[in-house]
């Protein structure tokens, strides 16, 4: 890996230069200055204007900008400009536009619009890379690589003929001949038994349920296309450039179908973009769960906070403004998680354009703001923590997620579809970060042996290997926990045989019968008070001790929590969705048990997180309340410079970071690194 830390933590934005007549640049590097910005991602969407022809360059706007920005003192994540086409290549190439699974052609005029197993779009945009890398290799402003943009994020799925072809090969490769094919995807049910592989297509509009395995591999594929694609741009860069090379994922908003735990040893740091969702009024829980995501996928190393936004967003429903103060919490947040760098989108506010409404660092009406004061205040808040780039998140939880379990759970013709695989994560998630206790959130293959507590949320597809892992965590004196649904089918979307919950079954001394799932607004009722809907079943304990049954409803007498001693440790199963309440209550019965710690007790609504580099630690406190929150700590608080003797006092919605004295800090497990082969 290339080295990627700079003697601060980055902070700025997406710089669009382009988009402003050249007198507003030097006021703009000005303004940056000002602000304390270090780093600019430039370039992202300006293929059109370096290359307004095929084959014809024009690097004179860009070299202008560089140097402006270098002499400014003013870094440069520049970008290999393929993450939109410009219009002459669908003009010349119609071919490379992407198809719906309807036959529907998505034609040019947002972004995105290509197909991305195209040979013709790869040969164009590798064209590009090389020119731009050979031009800026050695240009002193560069410091980072950036790879397209959000690759997926509009063209994740095609199903024109070049990805019918494309997916035939990449089937091909996994399963060499049709016997496998046809063995892995079940083709005797309903006569889809294949004898030639131009037989094969990607699942397109069909008159019934479309075969799960067939949707599964395409979803495989579509994510290892998008891959390829990085894979290839960077590989023209590793030839030219010394710098380190990274892309942007979009862990934490939604983006269900890139597999970004295979994509992380393409790049030399792991960046994020995250946006809040303005219709979740525990949009900083969200926030907070999205970063402890993308810790996970960088094997708990720091990460580079790509973009987020200064307040309102442009594409959601309903664009809710950042309250004040709210944009120094979540910036801070994030760095409380792991990021060694906050940057944002965009530099300046767009005049046109389909993100004019967008925010931005600089908004329409200037800097005289309540933004840019707030972005000039952030900015000297990251200077004043330059120490704790490099160190790492403190964790005694870890969460398994994956990709693939969550396209498998929510594949069509299930039992209900009221089960989605966020929804158990985020409510698992939530009383920890009430708790002020840390959570790795990590594939099912990462290494185990550093936590107290395993939470398993929904994880219906699974492999024999982590199913293993898990068994030998809780045979070392671990605690898990297993949800409903989990374990239930193998990598091929194959029913695990014998009873339910499956792979997890010997492990939680559990065999589940029958699935009955609720019907739409059905609830039902425990022995123990608690409430619960959307799903139970018929449980049979096999070994575990029953700490919970159903008092009424369809199955009343029938376990629904469980608990199973094997080894030193304990394996949960809850078969039912519990209600927030009955959640929060679980959760904590879970985290007595395991032992595992808050980074520090805080009123409720004060969010905590810790990180540490040997025998140094900073204790993270961001107080999302109206009150203020008092805690007992010792150290230096580094935003305002002043020693804490004992106690420590953040007003309402502040935020605060005290380097800790070394007696104070208990020492706490450490994440290990992730392998998703």
């Amino acid at each position: 890996m290339r080295r990627w830390h700079g003697e601060n933590i980055w902070f700025g934005a997406d710089y669009n230069p382009e988009q402003w007549p050249e007198q507003t640049w030097v006021e703009d590097v000005e303004l940056m200055r000002r602000a304390g910005v270090n780093l600019v991602s430039v370039g992202i969407f300006s293929w059109a204007l370096l290359e307004p022809a095929p084959g014809e360059f024009t690097f004179g706007w860009l070299d202008r900008v560089l140097d402006l920005l270098h002499d400014g003192g003013v870094s440069v994540d520049l970008a290999t400009a393929t993450a939109s086409p410009p219009p002459w290549l669908a003009h010349q190439h119609p071919e490379t536009l992407p198809r719906r699974a309807d036959g529907a052609i998505l034609w040019p005029g947002g972004r995105q619009a290509y197909c991305p197993s195209s040979p013709v779009f790869r040969q164009r945009s590798l064209a590009l890379v090389d020119a731009v890398a050979t031009r800026y290799a050695d240009h002193p402003a560069v410091v980072m690589w950036h790879v397209s943009n959000e690759l997926g994020c509009h063209n994740v799925h095609c199903y024109c003929d070049v990805s019918a072809e494309a997916f035939r090969r990449w089937l091909r490769e996994r399963y060499r001949d049709l016997n496998g094919l046809n063995d892995a995807w079940g083709t005797t049910f309903w006569s889809q038994r294949y004898g030639d592989w131009a037989e094969v297509n990607p699942p397109r509009v069909a008159t019934a349920f479309a075969n799960p395995t067939q949707q599964l591999d395409f979803l495989r594929f579509s994510s290892d296309e998008q891959r390829a694609q990085l894979r290839a741009e960077r590989e023209v860069l590793t030839r030219r450039v010394r710098q380190p090379i990274t892309t942007n994922f979009m862990i934490g908003t939604g983006t269900k179908y890139l597999d970004y735990h295979s994509w992380a040893s393409d790049v030399d740091l792991v960046a994020n973009d995250h946006y809040l969702t303005a219709a979740d009024p525990q949009a900083h829980v969200g926030l907070a769960l999205a970063a402890d995501q993308t810790r996970g996928v960088a094997g708990g190393d720091p990460w580079l906070l790509m973009e987020h936004s200064t307040s309102a967003v442009n594409w959601q429903p309903r664009n809710v403004a950042k309250t004040p103060g709210q944009l120094r919490r979540n910036s801070l947040a994030h760095v409380a998680r792991g990021a060694d760098g906050v940057l944002f989108f965009q530099w300046r506010a767009s005049r046109a354009g389909a993100e004019k409404y967008h925010s931005a660092l600089v908004p329409h009406a200037g800097p005289d703001t309540k933004v840019y004061r707030e972005v000039c205040r952030l900015g000297a808040d990251l200077a004043a923590l330059a120490e704790v780039r490099g160190s790492r998140v403190d964790a005694e939880v870890a969460i398994l997620f994956d990709f693939e379990a969550w396209w498998g759970v929510e594949l069509d013709s299930h039992p209900s579809v009221d089960i989605t695989y966020a929804d158990r994560l985020r409510a698992l998630y939530d009383p920890l970060w009430r708790a002020g206790i840390t959570a790795d959130v990590v594939h099912p293959s990462a290494d185990l042996s550093g936590y107290r507590l395993v939470l398993v949320p929904t994880l219906y597809l699974v492999r024999d290997a982590h199913v293993a892992a898990l068994r030998a965590f809780v045979e070392r004196g671990g605690t898990a926990l297993v949800t409903y649904f989990s374990g239930i089918v193998d990598e091929h979307d194959h029913i695990r045989l014998g009873g339910y919950p499956g792979a997890f079954r010997e492990l939680l001394g559990v065999r589940t019968e029958e699935f009955f799932p609720l019907r739409a607004g059905e609830q039902v009722r425990l022995d123990d008070g608690s409430v619960a809907d959307v799903w139970t079943e018929w449980l049979h304990a096999e070994g575990a001790q029953v700490l919970a049954s159903y008092a009424d409803g369809p199955l009343p007498g029938v376990p629904a929590l469980t608990r199973h001693p094997v080894g030193a440790g304990a394996a949960w199963y809850v078969g039912t969705r519990l209600d927030p309440a009955a959640t929060e209550r679980l959760v904590t019965r879970l985290v007595a048990e395991s032992g595992a710690r808050p980074a520090a007790a805080v009123p409720a609504g004060v969010e905590v997180a810790r990180r540490r580099d040997g025998d140094r630690s900073w204790l993270f406190v961001i107080n999302h309340t109206a009150e203020a929150a008092r805690l007992a700590v010792t150290g230096t608080e580094l935003l305002g410079g002043v020693p804490c003797a004992g106690e420590l006092v953040v007003a309402p919605g502040e935020v605060a970071v005290v380097r800790e004295e070394a007696q104070s800090t208990p020492v706490v497990a450490r994440q290990r690194t992730v392998d998703a082969t």
